[in-house]
Parts: structure tokens; C-alpha cells; sequence
């Protein structure tokens, strides 16, 4: 079968386009060639110069694993609130009401109505690994992903206080990848989470741990060389220390150097880009983090945008949680462990316009956004749910496209936070070319989707169609026609049919001798055996549902 969208205004910055009209042809799930003059075109879409872009893929977003079902279960007021506005949303209709945690159905539905065509689970814990699938597994419309966590793991600290080599290090990382079915590796708070243990409440870059004498640095430095030798191409994902911390940029710019010039990613950057100027001693260092991004190439971010109203904070990092478990509104909190591996903290927040350092996280991100040159460089992020919920993403591209918006909310702030912030004085308005860098070309990139993000030939025929207007939110929010491996699956923003994306992984060479080791491991000191551990191609796809993509390079 062979579908043609026709006359489409086409916005595809992997291949230089901005704004060409074209036709757009389909056939299996692909985009293809011009047919030759003899074949059966089946359908035809004029789309009379709407704009078309390749499906979004937000790089950042907690969809599945523990922490999002703790959240889930943790504010059971909002779920029953839901259900008794909209009756029938429990059903999950294209109205669903958009809570901050909605479930996997909720989660696809919400997703594609918007024009993304996958998200990439950024903190899988290994051990947890399994339930992470389940839970992508059960969303539908959209391929997934996840990035396993390391650096707080008892085996991988083990190894570098004892000056393991880095082939032995690389092994376990590339198994870990294997294991997980995972298509990068994620630190959250090297050390950190693992230090709060031993009864430490901070940990900087260069603090040793008091057990494994080693430094959150070092961490670092084994991890993102082992990512770069084995051959990934998702760079490490890097939530820094000191999260949310007055005067952390310090320790964000540090962290900028300790992968020694390797590609590195630090993610939700707005909650790493604060100073200490001012009565309140808390400020935005969002200049000095954009001018250190725009300075070194070989590091990418993306921003964790703070949006206004109810939310719920979900992080490894629970060092950081604890401390802001004294803030949580509702007044309520889970901070656990699993295995000793790695943490779990579940926060409800609420974010407010008149708070004064709630203004300035919102000011800060947008000020990253804005002054950050390089959009291949700089992802659209709330980091979902901790900053708000993916659902708010029209409302804030409209922010980045529009200064009079964003002045006009500005204008609505905590005075005393206007006063610390120069967001007015930016004039950049991000163009229609540069968000789909930011959320369609630059994505696929980074995490290495050859065949996603574009509309090039070859490419997967996950394609988003839209009415331009002056309203960027209304825009972005309702896109005409949304295509899912070449399937109509959204016409004015509502779903009609559905579908079940795939599952994004890398699989990179290793020794497998590193297994011996880490078998005796597990027998001495885990309560599951290794083998249970381990998920394969077929425990992902054994609904019939899913099927798994490897990515690895080579």
C-alpha cells in the first residue's frame, strides 16, 4: 500500500528543510522514493501547505518504573478526582483529564495526541528493570526507551575502589545495557545516593565517599569513558550533585570538565543553575551555564522547565529528596531503596508564580532556553513529572516562540523574583525550524534513532501534521493528522486508531567472562538470581504487542 501526503510544507532540519513543499510518499511503515508512473497510489492527503514535521521524541520523560507507580499510588486523591469530573476517563478517551502521573494507557494517548511519537524512560534502575518494560510495554501509541542507572550500584563502586581496569568496567556496563534491554547509561548524583547511606546529606564532586574512597568525579570519568569505548552513541546521562542546592552552578560548570572532553549529557540543567546572589541568597546563574554550554562542544543539555501548579517530584536521587520532603505539598513523601542500588524519592509539589524561588526556577530555565545558542545542543524538557507534566509542552513552546507571552507571564511573577532575572531583556524567539531541531532531529541524534526524526527516505513514517497559527500552544497542542509507522492513528487530535511502538535498544560487544564474576556476585549478595535479571527479546515482546529495535552502532 502506498499512501501520499501531498503538498506538505515540509520542516525537517536533518536534512537542511525548512519549509519546502513537497509530496511525502509511505509504503510499509516507511517513507519511500517517488513511485514509479505505473504504481497504485491508495491513498492520497492534500495537505495544501500545512506544516508536517517528523513525530516528536522527548529524550527525557519518567514513564515507567517504580518511582512512577509510587506516584501514581501516592496521590490517590488526584486519580479519584479525575474520574469524578470525567466520568469516562478512567476508559481513557482522547479527553482524558491530564494528571500529573497519568497511567500507560493515559501516558500513549496523551503523547501522540501531540504529535510524539516516543519517549525514553531516562532512570531505569536495573534491578528494577523488569517492571520498567512492563510499564512501557503497557503504553501505547509510541516507541520507548530507557537509560539503565550506574554509579550509585554497590558492583560498579566495588570495582573502582579497587582500581578495576577499564575493560573490566566497560564489560559491566555494556552487559548492564544488555541486561536491561536499555539504550544508555544514566548517573543520578554520582555517589551521592550511595553516600546518603553512610549518613552524608551532600556530596561534591571532588568528596571522597567515606566507604569506597572514591570521588563522584572519578565515577564520572569511568563512566563516560566506558559509554564512548563500547560504542554507544546516547552520550552519559548526567544528573549532577547537589540538585537544587543555592550556588550548585558551580559544581554543574565543574562537571562539565570531568568526562575530560568526552561527550557528556547533564540533564534537567535548570535545577543545576543556581547562585547565591542577593538577600534571599538564591539567584540564576543561567548565564554562566549557558556561556560554559555554548563553550564546550562536547556537552548537551537539556533544561527541565518548571511550569506553575501540581505536580510530583520522582528522582533516584534520594539524598535530595529527603531534604525536600520537608516541602511537600500535599504533605507527603516516600524515600526508599531497592536492593541497595540505587534510591527512590516521591515528592508532591506545587509549584507557585508567587513563590519567590518557584518564579525564579521558571525564569532560569526559559533564560537557559534563550541563551543557549546551538538547539542541536539543548533539548525541550520538564523533566516529567519533576518540573510539570509532559502534557504542558505546548504552553511551553509557546513561551520560547513568543516574547510577548512570555513577557506578559513574566510581568505576573513574584516581584522580587522579576528583579533577579534579565529574561526580559532576551529577544530570541525560537522559529518553527528550531523547535523541530530541539524536538525531533536533535533527539533521534543524541540517542542514536537513525531512522527516527527525519522525513528522509528510509526514515519511519512517524510524521506530525499541523496548522501553522499565531497561537503556537493551540498549535502544538492539536496537530491535524498524526502517522505511526505510516498508520493514521490521530485526525484533529483526537486518536482513532491504536497502535504499539517499538522498543529502542543498544547491545554492544562484551566479554563474557564478566558474567562468572557477577553471578558470584548475585548468589552472595542480591535476593534474585542473575538469571531473573536479565530480560530478553521475547519476555518484551511475549504479548505480541511490542518488539525490541537494537541500535548499536556497527
Amino acid at each position: 500500500m502506498i499512501t501520499v501526503l501531498k503538498n506538505a510544507k515540509v520542516v525537517d532540519p536533518a536534512h537542511g528543510k525548512d519549509g519546502v513543499v513537497q509530496d511525502i510518499y509511505i509504503r510499509d511503515g516507511r517513507i519511500v522514493a517517488r513511485p514509479a508512473a505505473n504504481e497504485k497510489i491508495d491513498e492520497v492527503f492534500d495537505l495544501n501547505g500545512k506544516i508536517v514535521m517528523a513525530g516528536a521524541i522527548d529524550m527525557h520523560s519518567h514513564i515507567g518504573g517504580g518511582k512512577v507507580n509510587i506516584a501514581r499510588m501516592l496521590l490517590p486523591e488526584y486519580q479519584e478526582m479525575r474520574r469524578m469530573q470525567e466520568p469516562e476517563a478512567h476508559i481513557c478517551g482522547p479527553n482524558c483529564s491530564h494528571h500529573a502521573t497519568p497511567n500507560t494507557t493515559d501516558t500513549g494517548m496523551r503523547y501522540i495526541e501531540m504529535g510524539y511519537t516516543a519517549a525514553f524512560e531516562p532512570a531505569v534502575l536495573a534491578v528494577n528493570a523488569r517492571q520498567a518494560h512492563m510499564e512501557m510495554g503497557d503504553t501505547p501509541m509510541i516507541d520507548k526507551g530507557g537509560y539503565a542507572m550506574l554509579g550509585n550500584d554497590d558492583y560498579l563502586l566495588r570495582l573502582l575502589s579497587q582500581n578495576a581496569d577499564q575493560k573490566t568496567i566497560n564489560d559491566y556496563v555494556a552487559w548492564t545495557l544488555h541486561a536491561t534491554q536499555t539504550i544508555g547509561i544514566k548517573v543520578v548524583n554520582p555517589g551521592g545516593i550511595s553516600a546518603f547511606k553512610f549518613n552524608e546529606r551532600r556530596q561534591d564532586l571532588d568528596q571522597l565517599h567515606s566507604y569506597y574512597n572514591i570521588t563522584p568525579r572519578r565515577i564520572l570519568q569511568a563512566l563516560s569513558r566506558a559509554v564512548n569505548e563500547v560504542g554507544i552513541a546516547k552520550p552519559l546521562h548526567v544528573h549532577c550533585n547537589n540538585l537544587g542546592v543555592a550556588g550548585n552552578f558551580q559544581t554543574t560548570l565543574d562537571t562539565m570538565g570531568a568526562s575530560d572532553g568526552l561527550p557528556m549529557h547533564l540533564t534537567h540543567i535548570q535545577f543545576h543553575s543556581y547562585g547565591t546572589e542577593g538577600d534571599k541568597k538564591f539567584s540564576s546563574a543561567a548565564a554562566n551555564i549557558a556561556e560554559a554550554v555554548n563553550k564546550n562542544k562536547h556537552i548537551t543539555v537539556d533544561v527541565g522547565q518548571i511550569l506553575f501548579g501540581q505536580t510530583v517530584t520522582a528522582s533516584g536521587d534520594n539524598m535530595m529528596q529527603h531534604l525536600n520532603a520537608k516541602v511537600a505539598n500535599p504533605k507527603k513523601s516516600v524515600i526508599m531503596d531497592i536492593e541497595c542500588d540505587a534510591g527512590c524519592g516521591v515528592v508532591p509539589f506545587k509549584y507557585r508564580d508567587q513563590n519567590y524561588v518557584n518564579a525564579l526556577q521558571w525564569a532560569i530555565g526559559l533564560e537557559v532556553f534563550l541563551s543557549v545558542d546551538d538547539p542541536w545542543r539543548i533539548f525541550l524538557t520538564t523533566d516529567h513529572p519533576n518540573g510539570a507534566p509532559f502534557t504542558s509542552y505546548p504552553h511551553l513552546i509557546r513561551l520560547l516562540m513568543d516574547k510577548t507571552f512570555r513577557n506578559d507571564a513574566f510581568d505576573k511573577l513574584n516581584l522580587d523574583a522579576q528583579a533577579m532575572s534579565n529574561l526580559k531583556a532576551l529577544e530570541r524567539e525560537y522559529s518553527l525550524y528550531e523547535i523541530a531541531i530541539m524536538t525531533r532531529a536533535a533527539p533521534a541524534k543524541l540517542i542514536g534513532l537513525r531512522d527516527r526524526g527525519h522525513l528522509g527516505e528510509g526514515a519511519a513514517a512517524d510524521i506530525t501534521v499541523y496548522t501553522e497559527q499565531a497561537d503556537k500552544e493551540a498549535m502544538f497542542a492539536k496537530p491535524d493528522l498524526v502517522f505511526k509507522d505510516g498508520q493514521l492513528v490521530v485526525k484533529e487530535g483526537k486518536v482513532v486508531k491504536v497502535v504499539w511502538g517499538a522498543t529502542h535498544t543498544v547491545k554492544p560487544a562484551f566479554d563474557l567472562g564478566i558474567e562468572r564474576d557477577i553471578k558470584q556476585y548475585f548468589d552472595r549478595y542480591h535476593t534474585m538470581q542473575m538469571h531473573n535479571f536479565k530480560i530478553s527479546n521475547d519476555q518484551i515482546a511475549e504479548d505480541g504487542r511490542n518488539h525490541v529495535i537494537n541500535h548499536t552502532q556497527g
